[in-house]
């Protein structure tokens, strides 16, 4: 399931816009790869190309919330690490399987796609909303 970066994923902040692009794509390449290679090593290396990102993104994202005194700070940091742990437990996941099976390739559509989407769409906008101000 790939993600088309569009206008509903736009949050008018040109450094959160950026990084989601750039998020997405690697979103977009582990969903690719587990559709085209149902090998277990390329669908952890893409996992980790995928945490690299998100360790990144997360980590600015959240700066640029505290620089701006965001009044849900907290409530957004623990979204992060609620999403961090599903994709530790997806990589776990992997580890135990001889390949990505159907049943990991559904949790990651729900606990990587989907989650994004929301989070880009409700949190993230909300962010952009208040920092533009």
């Amino acid at each position: 399931m790939s993600i088309v970066f569009d206008e509903a994923l736009k949050t008018g902040n040109e450094l959160i816009d950026t990084q989601h692009q750039e998020l997405i794509a690697r979103v977009n390449k582990l969903s690719d790869s587990l559709e085209s290679a149902k090998e277990k090593n390329v669908a952890i290396q893409t996992l980790d190309f995928l945490m690299d990102y998100v360790e990144f993104h997360f980590s600015a994202e959240e700066k640029l919330q505290e620089e701006n005194q965001y009044p849900e700070l907290a409530a957004h940091k623990e979204q992060h690490e609620k999403f961090t742990k599903a994709v530790d437990e997806l990589r776990e996941m992997l580890e135990e399987e001889e390949g990505p099976t159907d049943a990991f390739v559904a949790a990651v559509n729900k606990n990587v796609v989907e989650w994004l989407l929301n989070h880009i769409q409700i949190c993230d906008k909300k962010v952009a909303a208040f920092v533009n101000k």
